[in-house]
């Protein structure tokens, strides 16, 4: 075997490869600049993990959703593979550690939010790290044609200013339209003999639903109770998620759910328990499912409309992993239609009310004018909304929108466990315990529960901790916290919270100025992305699959057979060739003007009873339609069929 057979087999127990991931591999090995376009599920980690290990060195990853590279970097810790991560909201002195660790102490894996890469510190540290690769996961987030577009990933292509010419790129990412795939090759600024590999976004196992369902909760229980295997139902708002799983528990069914307002243990404990196959249904909303790759998921359900159709194709692909049939289905209701409008409106503000947003959250934490570079502030979106009477929803775009001209930055929250170093040498301790006799029994409960506190920042539960102790949780982080204040140790407690910033100090509202770029064009995009959903759910004559690979690019998509509108067309008994000559056959004929559907029977071309049942599924399916004299004609949207030509 080569070495990277011998890498995939030792670390992950894969005898061989996917399709493209080995020549993904080799793309890197052979030290050029490559761009993966693979379907959700595909195993795009494999194709930077596997090469990053055969060079040695370190890899960058960034990423840009925290909940995802914890995810990674314990899948790999638990491989055996050192690896770290530094994101947003950590201490100094657990960045300092990290960043010496990547450099001196042998970490074959760092990954870093696309913020962390624009710091001062991270670049003169990075000139000292042992990089041979750039892996940039998520990569449609550095277009601004890209439904998730983040700006600091347009700074990603300025390290190779600090890196070795021959350290090749690799982006990743399965959502890319073709004006994605072009921006991503010119924004990371990828050498001229760069490759692109991309396998198709075809799902042959998953079959597309879309119904219009007046009883959603009713559908989901008969789809729940006939099906072996786990279920995603996601909605569009917290509230909603309590709902679902309440109904489903009044139906005897196994249901949780899932959202970002929930606690880290919260989340996690739900998470595992659908994982284990302990709960059957996880009812969430978009924040559940990056980085989860649970092979027996046997359906995805949307109640409600996503905003695009990278969002579905993205979250609908968490089913039928492991290459199984599974099922996404969208179940909407005509309210659905113009409530996805309306979230398009809402995610853009006016920016009058922008403007108010963005001094009510300076009011709120009590930032001064020019004050707050530099400095985390933790805040609690639902708080601050119910405070000033704001719309959350409206509050977290205005954020957002913020954001993009530097005005503000929001971290993720930062779930990870509480960490504590110790400071003093062995000598200092032992002085400092005879010294202050109270503190010695916690002092030496961390040293017999947590090998290595003399190295590194070592993760903590302060639960077991008091457990041991037999005192309140409460009395151990009082402890830690006199502890840290004498400097005898670092104290990092757990937080749950996500922080505002301010990049370039408080500013005056009056000198706020929000770019055309960031504003309107953003706008224009994300209305045409909604619409690209909307004509998905309406159409009931389009292949659903065909739809959405032609959506990314792809030109010639195979009719997929098992999606709501190829099984309606398969009861004509039609092969798709004979299907397709008839179909086209007759929308030339119809093209001279409309018939009589006698007038038009006899001037298709083959079996009669052939061209009535293609006629008999396209008038169904809204592709024939009779004006008011009672002929045919090809219907296209907008048109008046009563001032067609006669």
């Amino acid at each position: 075997m080569t070495d990277i057979q011998q890498i995939l087999t030792k670390y992950w127990g894969y005898n061989r490869f996917r399709p493209l991931q080995e020549d993904i591999i080799q793309s890197i090995m052979d030290e050029k600049d490559t761009l993966a376009l693979l379907p959700t599920g595909g195993g795009k980690s494999i194709c930077f993990q596997v090469p990053a290990l055969a060079k040695g060195g370190l890899c960058l990853v960034i990423s840009p959703l925290i909940a995802l590279m914890k995810d990674q970097v314990s899948h790999l810790k638990s491989r055996g593979i050192k690896a770290e991560t530094m994101v947003s909201g950590m201490h100094p002195r657990e960045i300092d550690i990290t960043l010496d660790n990547c450099a001196y102490g042998g970490v074959q894996f760092l990954y870093v939010s696309p913020e962390r890469v624009t710091g001062r510190l991270f670049r003169e540290r990075l000139k000292k790290m042992p990089v041979t690769l750039v892996a940039v996961d998520e990569a449609h987030c550095i277009s601004q044609w890209g439904y998730d577009f983040r700006p600091p990933y347009l700074r990603i292509a300025e390290l190779r200013e600090l890196l070795p010419a021959d350290v090749p790129f690799v982006a990743l990412t399965a959502t890319a339209t073709p004006a994605v795939e072009t921006d991503i090759v010119q924004k990371l600024a990828f050498r001229k003999n760069f490759r692109t590999f991309r396998k198709s976004f075809e799902r042959k196992n998953l079959s597309y639903q879309v119904v219009k369902e007046e009883d959603p909760y009713g559908r989901i229980v008969q789809l729940a109770r006939k099906t072996d295997g786990s279920g995603i139902v996601y909605v569009r708002s917290r509230r909603r998620t309590k709902e679902v799983t309440a109904y489903l528990h009044r139906m005897e069914i196994s249901a949780d759910y899932y959202h970002a307002g929930l606690d880290p243990q919260s989340r996690d404990d739900k998470q595992q328990a659908w994982i284990r196959n302990r709960c059957q249904i996880m009812v969430a909303t978009n924040a559940f499912g990056m980085g989860i790759d649970k092979p027996n998921v046997r359906f995805v359900v949307h109640l409600g409309l996503p905003d695009s159709p990278e969002a579905y194709f993205q979250e609908a692909g968490r089913a039928g992993r492991d290459e199984k049939k599974a099922l996404a289905m969208l179940l909407y209701m005509p309210s659905d239609l113009s409530g996805l409008q309306n979230s398009v409106q809402q995610m853009f503000p006016e920016k009058e009310k922008i403007k108010r947003i963005y001094q009510a959250i300076c009011n709120h934490l009590q930032v001064a004018t020019g004050a707050g570079a530099n400095v985390l502030y933790p805040f609690d979106i639902s708080v601050f909304s119910k405070k000033y009477d704001l719309d959350i929803l409206e509050v977290f775009h205005a954020i957002k929108i913020l954001k993009l001209d530097n005005y503000v930055d929001l971290s993720e929250p930062v779930d990870a466990a509480s960490k504590v170093q110790i400071e003093m040498s062995h000598h200092q301790l032992y002085s400092y315990q005879i010294a202050h006799s109270q503190s010695d029994g916690i002092i030496k409960l961390l040293l017999r529960s947590y090998p290595g506190l003399y190295d590194n920042l070592i993760a903590i539960d302060e639960w077991k901790l008091a457990r041991r102790a037999g005192i309140p949780r409460s009395s151990i982080s009082n402890h830690l916290q006199k502890l840290a204040r004498h400097k005898v140790i670092t104290y990092l407690p757990q937080g749950s919270l996500p922080c505002i910033s301010f990049p370039m100090g408080r500013a005056d509202v009056s000198q706020i100025r929000i770019s055309k770029m960031n504003y309107l064009e953003r706008k224009e995009r994300a209305t045409d992305r909604m619409n690209a959903m909307l004509q998905y759910v309406k159409s009931d004559h389009k292949c659903r699959s065909q739809m959405l690979l032609r959506y990314f690019g792809e030109p010639d998509p195979p009719r997929c057979g098992t999606c709501d509108v190829c099984l309606e067309r398969n009861k004509s008994d039609l092969s798709n060739l004979k299907f397709g000559e008839v179909s086209e056959q007759i929308k030339n004929i119809l093209a001279e003007g409309t018939l009589d559907l006698t007038t038009l029977v006899h001037k298709v071309a083959g079996k009669t009873d052939h061209t009535i049942k293609v006629i008999r599924w396209l008038a169904e399916a809204g592709k024939l339609k009779c004006n008011t004299d009672g002929n045919y004609y090809w219907y296209k949207a907008k048109e008046d069929p009563d001032k067609k030509e006669n």
